[in-house]
């Protein structure tokens, strides 16, 4: 007869053999506060995931750059040390600079134009593009309208641009943008900027109203507009290798529940902008709404740096951007 703690071995063996397998963990890297709207959908769009493939995938996110800044995230999938990302599209732009041909001064009415545009022909022919580099495109959030703050004087004009130090992403076209409305554009990694222009290395910087509100710049900068120059698009993209060698059943699983996730984040987001911007003139920043004029002449202005972007990335898929952006 064997022993007992041999039969109780022989039982936990079989047991563990036929029990469920450890779930894959799947790590996701973003650079945005926890709180932000993008953050938190992520975090449902890793619940979604756990629920539809039954425990067999987990998704495992790291915001507020824990795995380093956007440059690296976007490093980080490309090779395969993370799974994905969720960032903003300026930073994938060095990699797809077809990218910025969604992100053209003064293209986008509202955010539902914007959306009509990457949820089309143009969105599709991105996602091909980030395929051709490595990248699987799981959607789109919305980053926002960005506008411009300082802490010179308030922004009424296009003459008031002149001489400002402002930072932006590593957006070719942004930056020449800025440029051609007069302004003295800085291209600098999120998280120095805060300090950037606190010692007044800076004058301003542009960003959305919430994530001018999250990362607190209204404790360094006076002024506020609503410029709406650019509309930036959240992008969550995985490493295709990565993603191909799941099966076809998990696969479509992600992709559903990233579906959820993202049209859950729009909403919010947004909701989000209209709070932050209360929240950014009740904490102290005077805010200057531009005229139609002064957002006129400032597309009249920005108006070559389109050609020269289809100089480097040619003309089809602006053309498209442009007419599904214009089209009612």
């Amino acid at each position: 007869m064997k022993p007992l703690f041999a039969l109780f071995g022989a039982a936990a063996l079989s047991l563990a053999a036929t029990g469920p397998a450890l779930a894959e963990t799947l790590r996701l890297a973003g650079n945005f506060p926890v709180e932000h709207s993008s953050s938190l959908a992520m975090e449902r769009f890793a619940d979604a995931v756990a629920e539809k493939t039954g425990g067999a995938l987990a998704i495992q996110t790291f915001p507020a750059m824990q795995l380093g800044g956007a440059k690296e995230n976007v490093d980080q999938v490309r090779s395969g040390v993370v799974f994905g990302t969720w960032i903003g599209s300026a930073y994938l732009s060095r990699t797809v600079p077809e990218l910025e041909a969604v992100s053209l001064p003064f293209a986008y009415p509202d955010r539902e134009t914007a959306f009509r545009v990457i949820d089309g022909k143009a969105g599709q022919m991105l996602e091909d593009k980030l395929a051709e580099r490595g990248f699987v495109a799981l959607g789109w959030m919305e980053l926002g309208s960005r506008n411009v703050t300082n802490d010179v004087r308030p922004i009424a004009s296009v003459e008031d641009f002149e001489g400002l130090k402002i930072r932006l992403q590593p957006n070719e076209t942004h930056l020449a943008t800025f440029r051609a409305i007069g302004a003295n554009p800085v291209s600098m990694g999120i998280s120095e900027v805060y300090s950037a222009l606190q010692q007044g290395v800076l004058d301003g910087q542009e960003n959305p109203f919430s994530i001018i509100a999250s990362r607190n710049f209204n404790e360094v900068q006076g002024h506020l507009s609503d410029s709406g120059h650019f509309f930036d698009y959240i992008a969550l993209v995985a490493n295709k290798r990565k993603f191909e060698r799941l099966p076809e059943d998990q696969q479509q699983a992600v992709r559903d529940a990233a579906a959820e996730a993202i049209a859950w984040q729009r909403d919010t987001a947004a909701a989000e902008d209209t709070a932050s911007r209360e929240a950014l003139v009740k904490a102290g920043m005077t805010f200057t709404p531009l005229s139609d004029e002064t957002r006129a002449a400032l597309r009249a202005r920005s108006q070559p740096v389109i050609g020269a972007l289809k100089e480097r990335i040619g003309d089809e898929l602006i053309d498209l951007v442009l007419a599904e952006a214009a089209a009612k």
